[in-house]
């Protein structure tokens, strides 16, 4: 992609904002296998305004010896060794994630990226067990600040549950398409983009000092 015309590095303090949404199976990032990543780059448009540019996500095989919980496979629907998963493994989903974020961040004139995510704890855990496990040393990531749309949505639209705040904020939701990496960090991508604007509208409204 070219240069934007706005650059996102004075809005975050320096950090690109980037949605991340992972399926995994289980809650624990040590033992349970991550399943499903998704990532989604959010840039200003001419107009100054939020938007999706890029998305990308991956299917990965569990880890070596990793655990599979039956009630989480359950809950999210993925069967780990579908072949039609065309599943790869984390190192190289981990790579195929990361690459184009670092090019993002560097044509925004960032320093680094900053994870957004619907309760973020736990995608950032997962990702940050799966970054040490593959020893992968060039993460774009902050390793601990993220941006948290559950609690921007119950700023804003007094709902913290994804769809709920989704649908407050004027979203269509398909509860067919709920739990897929790539359809909740869409999903979340786009409300936090909601927010962002919303906000710059009041600022816009507000006098000047």
């Amino acid at each position: 992609m070219n240069s934007p015309s706005i650059p996102l590095d004075r809005r975050f303090r320096g950090y690109l904002p980037v949605i991340v949404d992972i399926e995994t199976a289980g809650f624990n990032p040590k033992k349970n296998a991550l399943l499903e990543i998704a990532a989604v780059i959010v840039e200003f448009n001419a107009d100054g305004d939020l938007e999706i540019t890029e998305r990308y996500s991956a299917h990965v095989i569990p880890f070596k010896n990793s655990e599979l919980d039956e009630a989480a496979l359950k809950f999210n629907g993925i069967d780990p060794y579908h072949p039609f998963r065309m599943a790869i493994d984390e190192d190289e989903a981990l790579h195929m994630i990361f690459r184009p974020i670092r090019h993002a961040i560097k044509r925004n004139l960032c320093t680094r990226a900053i994870l957004v995510g619907h309760n973020p704890a736990f995608d950032l855990n997962f990702l940050n067990a799966a970054i040490q496990r593959t020893q992968n040393k060039r993460n774009p990531f902050h390793p601990f600040s993220t941006f948290d749309t559950a609690t921007l949505g119950g700023l804003v639209y007094q709902e913290t549950v994804l769809a709920k705040a989704a649908k407050a904020a004027g979203l269509a939701w398909d509860n067919e398409k709920a739990h897929s990496a790539l359809y909740d960090a869409e999903m979340t991508a786009t409300l936090f983009c909601k927010i962002v604007n919303r906000w710059k509208q009041l600022e816009n409204l507000m006098p000047a000092p």
